[in-house]
């Protein structure tokens, strides 16, 4: 229940939809569900299957092959990034929640300043207006529509009312607003009353925190679907553009949403994982996690591409793509403008919708934090949890300050995009790379032989060895090949913004030769190449917690490198052909 509340959470009600807005509709599902099978599955089970087996954390796990230590550290460092503006949303949906207690939903309806608001022009006046092309109110409603983009009141109240966007960030980004100040420590209040405990308390809140969502989801599903022009907005999500699937950076999104919603390369997979017992069944609840999550975000997916639909229909659009732009906003403006439309009691369901959300927010920000509280417990065992995970949380709020603010959500983009995206992206390709090429594939396999007593199968083999390292190399190269300047609302960022980013990956990507460097200086073994080649290897520390455990596996292992010993005595395969071998499960 806790890797549910995880992977099913913001990220597919929220970031997976405009994900999709943004590259093509349903020409995004085609490789989202390939990226799926061959990068997503394959990381979500090595991850469980790390944690379960050491019993440790994103950090301790590196004793399978110390010099990569810098993963974990660099991972925590990209969490933390995720964490800050993970829990500015959190504000935005209190903020909503707290304001659906009004007479009327406040951006149900337009405001005397707002002259674009598609609610000031009755769409019976347009279409009375229009059908006498001699008439005066013709020639308003034609120099209108010409002149003015119209928006939705749901869209400009987001904009002009809740976080008072600057158009431009060139001057600063303004002063947090002290609403969503509120809003965010109210947050940070609840995160902290969750993890207080550990998994105690965290573990109990799991069953409502995974299952409560999919109520008011579904409920939401059904009154989208009834819209108007919402059969269009579904055929535009699921219609698939297949010249979309020759291009590298519609699969790299595909990667990126993958990682954001599974959580995978961030730390809680493993770190939830560790408290199994050893010989949980660990599969079961791997294939039943991912695909939860993906059922869920084709679940949020149709529902907000109905209500576009319907937007589109509104606001007489030609392409839902011109309905409104993607980004952060689309589950504040999508979402409320459906909600605003229901006939019976509105405020009642925008009020369980938002809670919705922030229960969905909570759920995958305990885990994030909980991951950082357990590091730092790991390094210290004489801290009190609960002391640093006060400690923590303060500093979340006060990191999170800076996307509260008019400009905060240019912040959030930036640091999504290199703090979160990218170093998240290169550190999974060196986890990948330390556990099945370092370590080895045939050890790593062995090692789940003898925790789950079956053998692995040929699809994770070739998965893990081949198609999930090639396939995340060659999309991060081609990507940042191609890189370019990052835009929020269709504007570039100022220099210093470009500067700031580059600087945020610099350090989350420095982890892992700044640790490994460290970790080879501190373990001389002779000359420095002997040092490396030793820093390579597993430590004392690599396997089993348990003592008992622990003892079984040493023999287990030392009985399979005395057959296998014997058979290489008979069978005389060169070094590729053994390596094909134990790709195929020889």
């Amino acid at each position: 229940m806790s890797c549910i509340s995880v992977s099913v959470g913001l990220g597919n009600v929220w970031r997976f939809p405009f994900t999709a807005y943004e590259n093509g509709g349903g020409a995004f599902l085609i490789p989202y569900i390939i990226v799926l099978f061959l990068i997503g599955k394959p990381m979500y089970y090595l991850e469980m299957i790390m944690g379960q087996f050491t019993s440790q954390g994103t950090v301790k796990i590196w004793s399978i092959c110390p010099s990569f230590v810098g993963v974990g550290y660099g991972q925590a460092f990209a969490t933390i990034c995720i964490i800050t503006y993970y829990s500015s949303l959190l504000a935005l949906t209190l903020y909503y929640l707290f304001v659906s207690f009004q007479s009327e939903l406040p951006w149900s309806y337009c405001r005397d300043e707002w002259t674009n608001c598609v609610n000031s022009i009755p769409t019976e006046f347009v279409e009375t207006a229009l059908g006498n092309t001699t008439s005066a109110l013709a020639q308003q409603a034609n120099t209108l529509s010409n002149t003015t983009k119209l928006q939705s009141s749901s869209e400009l109240y987001f904009l002009n009312v809740v976080i008072k966007e600057k158009s431009d960030i060139s001057d600063g980004i303004g002063i947090p607003d002290w609403k969503l100040t509120i809003a965010l420590f109210v947050s940070w209040v609840v995160i902290f009353l969750v993890i207080m405990r550990g998994v105690k308390s965290s573990g109990k809140a799991a069953y409502f925190l995974a299952l409560f969502p999919y109520v008011v989801l579904f409920a939401l599903l059904g009154r989208a679907v009834t819209l108007e022009g919402a059969v269009d907005g579904i055929i535009f999500f699921l219609q698939p553009q297949w010249g979309e699937l020759l291009n590298p950076i519609v699969w790299k999104e595909a990667v990126v949403q993958c990682f954001f919603s599974l959580a995978v390369g961030c730390g809680p997979i493993i770190m939830f994982a560790s408290y199994n017992r050893f010989d949980h069944g660990i599969y079961r609840d791997a294939m039943i996690v991912t695909t939860l999550d993906t059922l869920t975000s084709l679940l949020g997916g149709i529902t907000i591409f109905a209500i576009l639909g319907n937007l589109a229909h509104n606001l007489k659009a030609e392409n839902i793509r011109d309905v409104v732009r993607s980004g952060t906003g689309l589950a504040f403006i999508s979402y409320p403008d459906a909600i605003s439309k229901f006939q019976a009691v509105p405020q009642l369901f925008s009020a369980l919708f938002f809670f919705m959300l922030f229960v969905l927010g909570i759920g995958s920000i305990v885990a994030l934090q909980s991951t950082i509280v357990t590091i730092i417990c790991d390094q210290f065992k004489s801290w009190k949890y609960w002391k640093v995970a006060l400690a923590t949380s303060a500093c979340g709020f006060l990191m999170g300050l800076v996307y509260v603010t008019p400009g905060g959500q240019w912040i959030l983009t930036l640091v999504d995009f290199y703090g979160g995206t990218y170093v998240v992206f290169i550190l999974a390709i060196f986890e990948l790379s330390g556990i099945v090429w370092i370590y080895g594939l045939q050890n790593f396999c062995d090692d789940i032989e003898f925790m789950s007593n079956k053998k692995v199968s040929m699809y994770w083999r070739l998965c893990w060895s081949f198609f999930t390292p090639v396939m995340m190399i060659v999309i991060f190269i081609y990507s940042m090949a191609t890189i370019q300047p990052i835009k929020y609302s269709d504007q570039y960022f100022p220099l210093a913004g470009d500067v700031a980013g580059w600087l945020l990956f610099a350090v989350g990507a420095a982890q892992f030769p700044l640790w490994g460097w460290w970790y080879i200086a501190t373990h001389r073994h002779g000359s420095c190449a002997e040092s490396i080649k030793a820093s390579l290897k597993p430590s004392s520390k690599w396997g089993p917690a348990s003592p008992e455990n622990r003892q079984a596996w040493l023999l287990f292992k030392s009985d399979l490198a005395a057959k296998r010993a014997n058979e290489a005595k008979s069978n005389k395969f060169g070094f590729f052909q053994q390596k094909l071998r134990n790709m195929c499960g020889k």
